[in-house]
């Protein structure tokens, strides 16, 4: 008997440390298991912290599709087991961070459950989300309204910014500056 996979969405963004190779080494981790498929990659985004503590360095965000056998509960474990590899402390909610991991959904799944509400339930006005997943699946829909549009409406939309590369370290450039 073969396992049956669902596709879901999932955010990634990191604001401490070498946030592009965190960011890159999670990829990695979240689908080393068997039983998580990579199917798509965003580009990463910066963006300016959303909620939490005033003066946080700039994110790096992105967002990854991937299928799975796993259940959403053993998804949500698979997800902090990657960002507590990363180093991820739980002090502040949306303090800064090395790794943070949400799933925006999974499935078709309609959850109200607190451990793990689905679809995400901030992901519909935040365009650090919205915006890097519309670059890789732009008929998506959540809530029954395109990505695309939900990102263009979100506060944060104007405060995103390709990353370049450079400012690799919260926020500070380390490269390519010149003086």
């Amino acid at each position: 008997m073969s396992a049956v996979y669902s596709k879901a969405v999932l955010a990634l963004g990191s604001n401490l440390g070498e946030r592009n190779d965190t960011l890159s080494e999670a990829v990695a981790d979240l689908v080393d298991p068997p039983e998580v498929r990579l199917l798509d990659v965003s580009p990463v985004v910066q963006t300016k912290a959303v909620g939490g503590p005033a003066g946080q360095p700039d994110f790096l965000n992105m967002v990854i599709t991937v299928e799975t056998s796993l259940s959403p509960l053993q998804l949500l474990e698979h997800c902090q087991a990657v960002e507590n590899k990363h180093h991820r402390v739980r002090e502040v909610r949306w303090g800064p961070r090395t790794l943070d991991v949400d799933i925006i959904v999974y499935g078709d799944l309609i959850s109200g459950d607190p451990v793990l509400t689905l679809p995400h339930p901030r992901a519909a006005s935040r365009a650090f989300v919205l915006y890097p997943w519309s670059l890789i699946e732009p008929a998506a829909t959540l809530n029954g309204e395109r990505i695309s549009t939900l990102a263009a409406r979100a506060e944060d939309f104007d405060d995103l910014a390709p990353f370049d590369g450079f400012g690799d370290f919260d926020g500070v450039p380390l490269a390519g500056t010149a003086e």
